[in-house]
């Protein structure tokens, strides 16, 4: 018989899982079990490449209900159902991860398979985690959430500057979750190179999370055709797998 994809913590994925965050606070306390269980998964338990992932994305979605408690959007109601939206789309390919399904999104099957080895590097592995969330599941979270709003993606509205504001926390962000990815000579490089990894990791996640809401746009004026929103999911996704192939392969670890 074979093993059950998450071993020895199996059934407490499954328990988690079957239960959908409603609001940010749930989606952080969804994410905190989550990474409390993917430490447990062996072979690799701490230095597991989906809890580097789930740590970055815990930490983010921390300070975004940091920023929703502080008043920091225009439009709160819009930040915290995309909120929700985006992280029901993590938890969905995780749980049909978990049953095996081939409904499993290709962007996320490259990270998902290193869970069990052959071990991936913290800071590729987290970035892996970053582009198929953002490059494939943000597109179809902005839609469903805009659609659910009775609103649109426009450019310039206060639900775009409040998408624009997260590109703010990663910024604010970075420099200390980046780092902890890094080994003890990658830290002796980084502190000679100043302050320029910094720049380029968050002009990096701005150009990205832009590029996702242009594709929300195209996905928008197809919303109606089954057809034409399938080929974008597929295209989105061959795009975020051949990208996440390349950030875990040796190359990527080295350019990183």
């Amino acid at each position: 018989m074979d093993e059950p994809v998450w071993g020895p913590v199996h059934q407490d994925v499954v328990g988690l899982l079957a239960d959908r965050p409603a609001d940010v606070p749930a989606v952080v306390d969804h994410l905190t079990k989550l990474q409390d269980l993917l430490v447990r998964l062996p072979p690799l338990e701490r230095s597991c490449p989906l809890a580097d992932f789930n740590e970055l994305y815990l930490t983010i979605t921390s300070s975004v209900l940091d920023g929703l408690y502080d008043d920091r959007f225009a439009d709160p109601a819009f930040l915290a159902r995309l909120d929700v939206e985006f992280a029901a789309r993590y938890f969905d390919a995780l749980r049909y991860w978990t049953e095996s399904s081939p409904s499993t999104p290709k962007a996320w099957s490259c990270l998902f398979r290193r869970m069990r080895g052959p071990d991936a590097r913290p800071l590729p592995s987290a970035a892996a985690g970053v582009n198929a969330h953002i490059n494939y599941d943000l597109p179809f979270a902005l839609v469903t959430t805009l659609e659910s709003l009775e609103s649109e993606p426009v450019d310039g509205s206060d639900q775009h500057r409040d998408y624009l504001e997260i590109n703010k926390i990663f910024a604010e962000r970075i420099p200390e979750l980046r780092r902890g990815y890094l080994d003890n000579w990658q830290l002796m490089i980084d502190m000679l190179n100043g302050d320029i990894d910094d720049w380029y990791q968050g002009e990096l996640v701005e150009y990205t999370r832009n590029v996702a809401w242009r594709n929300a746009q195209k996905i928008w004026r197809c919303r109606h055709d089954p057809d034409a929103r399938e080929c974008e999911r597929t295209r989105l996704d061959d795009n975020a797998a051949a990208l996440g192939r390349l950030l875990l392969s040796p190359l990527g670890a080295f350019l990183q």
